[in-house]
């Protein structure tokens, strides 16, 4: 996807996970993240942009130390000024990454054309995947993510966090994972093992088979579809299992 394209969609997301905060009162708990309040939500992800717009406006080729880090998020604010905070925060890191150069040179944890692409990409799926948490603690459904935006989101998880090596999938025998997509070219099969997770795009008969929509495959390998939605699966549903209680990532 473009880097324009990704921030269209930070832009968007952004957006509406704040007007889902504005009329939610901020003490409701998230389902889809059972240990946190909506503030806690809010100024996580808000904590985050503040985070990364120091990354891209200062080039840091490392990643922040503790101190710059809190200095980057600023005064926690009060339940009174949250969302405007947040909205703030979510304004500045949108227009920090329209203004970077595509030569940009700064810290990236994982493979891409680029460090601009990189955190464009990065920032619209951590905002698309959190105002999802947003809308489940206002307890509406907000508008679907289109099939080209949860095709590349699922590529991200499954071809780049999932291979880092610090994901806690693992299985004591080598297992196999197809997820297809039933409205787009995504087909991924993993391999899962004493070792980090392995990834091919590719299709072949495996332990367990995952298809679906899109969109639907995206929420659910981010844990945040726990009824399944859509998606058909194939095969040993302990695998499904064991993703559920070990692939938790933010």
């Amino acid at each position: 996807m473009e880097i324009t394209t990704h921030l269209d969609a930070l832009r968007r997301e952004g957006a509406l996970l704040a007007d889902a905060a504005a009329r939610t009162d901020l003490a409701t708990p998230v389902p889809t993240c059972p240990e946190w309040q909506l503030r806690d939500l809010v100024l996580h992800v808000g904590q985050v942009h503040r985070w990364v717009t120091g990354t891209v406006r200062d080039r840091l080729t490392a990643p922040m130390d503790a101190e710059r880090q809190q200095a980057a998020w600023g005064p926690e604010p009060d339940d009174a000024d949250l969302v405007a905070w947040f909205r703030t925060g979510h304004a500045t890191l949108v227009d920090t990454l329209t203004a970077a150069p595509a030569d940009l040179d700064c810290w990236t944890f994982l493979p891409a054309p680029s460090p601009l692409a990189f955190w464009a990409r990065r920032q619209a799926h951590e905002t698309a995947v959190h105002r999802v948490d947003a809308d489940a603690a206002a307890g509406v459904e907000g508008p679907h993510a289109d099939p080209e935006f949860a095709h590349d989101g699922i590529d991200e998880l499954l071809a780049g966090f999932l291979t880092l090596g610090r994901s806690k999938v693992r299985s004591e025998h080598p297992r196999t994972l197809q997820v297809s997509a039933s409205d787009g070219p995504g087909r991924w099969l993993l391999t899962i093992s004493p070792e980090p997770i392995t990834v091919e795009h590719a299709e072949r008969p495996a332990d367990l088979t995952l298809t679906g929509p899109a969109r639907d495959l995206y929420l659910l390998l981010w844990n945040r579809l726990p009824d399944g939605g859509r998606v058909a699966t194939a095969g040993d549903d302990s695998l499904l299992d064991l993703w559920r209680e070990a692939a938790a990532i933010g």
